[in-house]
């Protein structure tokens, strides 16, 4: 493996010295990009992610902002039909003879309270 005279290594060791050193460099060049194909990878990985939560998100508000309008919609409908229910009662109330206002005024309150005029 060496020249005996002058301790120098011999061609063949020399050739396969540089053979590994080349693969080498070319193992460092394929882990090199492995590992920037990982990263790109992971990077891609959380954009999509956050984007899909953005969205997520995005649609959760409108539909919340959807059913508030629906149940605001329905609760002003509701009331609008209890005051129409009240004041159909109390005007039966009125037009009812024989007693003045101020003695109706238990009947008047249980027609327009219902079962809250009790309590």
């Amino acid at each position: 493996m060496t020249d005996g005279a002058t301790g120098a290594p011999d061609a063949s060791t020399v050739e396969v010295l540089r053979r590994v050193k080349a693969v080498e460099a070319e193992w460092e060049t394929k882990l090199r990009a492995a590992r920037e194909d990982a990263d790109q990878g992971v990077r891609r990985a959380r954009e999509e992610a956050d984007a899909t939560v953005k969205a997520v998100a995005a649609e959760a508000e409108a539909e919340k902002a959807q059913r508030l309008a629906a149940g605001r919609t329905a609760a002003e409908a509701e009331a609008e039909a209890i005051q129409r229910e009240g004041e159909k009662a109390a005007d039966g109330l009125r037009s009812a003879g024989g007693k003045k206002p101020s003695d109706r005024s238990d009947e008047l309150l249980e027609a327009v309270l219902g079962p809250y005029a009790r309590d």
